[in-house]
């Protein structure tokens, strides 16, 4: 079984070290056109946790991090820190489900703290009844520093990369290349992340619910004594610290269907991030440098293995809206074993 991989994001990466370890001589890699740094993997903030208020969610996520926990060698290839976790929930939320299955995969990492608890972080002007879901295992990776080890082991092992350009997909399945020529394989897979909706459009196939979102965080300066990595679910702010009074802080962005070669910070979102954040950590945040990419993300959020035309074996492999990082190792496992089951 020949099977081809467009995109060598972390999903990419992740999925053709997973095939290579069954059929390494079989698995062919088109790696894109992105520039070290310039995607989704390389400018992400690479927060990881359990914890996902979608229990959908949730279980690929404590899945990845079980798994980097277990093995020294992904721990080492991803650069995992652990600092623990706070995920805020606004009143009325019902965590129990989620908690369980960190509870699960992670045993002793989770708990629900209530507003009383949570005095003990640098939040201000909590509402009523906010939750919060704090976890002991959890923190941040380098997903730039996973792929390239994921990319460097698949190749190793047998696995081809190949230079020329794929600018187009059919549903045979093939890869048409620049020079006009197309390789036919077994399956295909895209796994071009916000390179995908553009790639199927070309190819002449529906883009089935993807669609391209810029991201975005601004590096700040800020003193957080005894705050890790969070999520506040009540505003969207999000964040982790970086080192000495450095601190990773991001809002989701409203900028969709955006042009990858061309994304550039968005000015008004930068000064939200640090409105926001004065507004829950603080007066004293003072805005660095924003660091502005772009991620494909799917109406089902999760990055899943989804064929495109019904009894075709062309595949996307992306859609994790802006949090593949956490789900990627079991995302990617999964979407190995139906590919070989194919």
């Amino acid at each position: 079984m020949r099977i081809a991989i467009v995109g060598g994001g972390i999903a990419g990466a992740l999925l053709a070290w997973r095939l290579g370890r069954a059929s390494p001589d079989l698995v062919e890699i088109f790696a894109g056109a992105a520039p070290a740094g310039a995607d989704a993997t390389g400018a992400s903030g690479g927060l990881v946790r359990g914890f996902e208020p979608d229990p959908a969610l949730c279980r690929p996520a404590a899945e990845s991090l079980a798994e980097i926990r277990a093995s020294a060698t992904l721990s080492e290839w991803a650069g995992y820190r652990e600092i623990g976790s706070v995920y805020l929930l606004p009143a009325g939320s019902d965590p129990q489900a989620s908690v369980a299955t960190v509870d699960e995969l992670l045993p002793g990492s989770a708990s629900v703290a209530v507003r009383a608890r949570l005095s003990a972080y640098p939040f201000r002007g909590l509402p009523a009844g906010v939750l919060g879901v704090v976890e002991r295992h959890a923190g941040f990776i380098s997903p730039a520093r996973l792929r390239l080890a994921a990319l460097a082991q698949a190749g190793s092992a047998g696995a081809s990369m190949r230079s020329a350009p794929a600018v187009a997909v059919t549903p045979d399945p093939a890869v048409r290349l620049a020079d006009g020529s197309t390789v036919h394989y077994d399956a295909v897979v895209v796994a071009a992340g916000a390179w995908s909706p553009a790639l199927l459009a070309r190819s002449g196939i529906p883009a089935a619910g993807m669609r391209s979102k810029q991201i975005q965080y601004t590096v700040c300066t800020a003193r957080l004594p005894g705050l890790g990595a969070f999520v506040d679910g009540t505003t969207g702010l999000y964040g982790r610290p970086l080192g000495g009074d450095s601190v990773l802080l991001g809002l989701p962005s409203d900028r969709w269907d955006v042009n990858p070669a061309a994304v550039v910070p968005d000015p008004d979102l930068a000064e939200e991030v640090v409105a926001c954040a004065g507004r829950r950590l603080g007066p004293r945040v003072a805005p660095g440098r924003t660091v502005a990419s772009f991620d494909c993300y799917h109406d089902r959020p999760g990055l899943a293995l989804r064929r495109t035309v019904p009894g075709s074996a062309l595949f996307t492999f992306t859609g994790g809206s802006g949090g593949a990082a956490k789900t990627a190792l079991a995302a990617s496992r999964t979407a190995a074993d139906a590919l070989l089951a194919c």
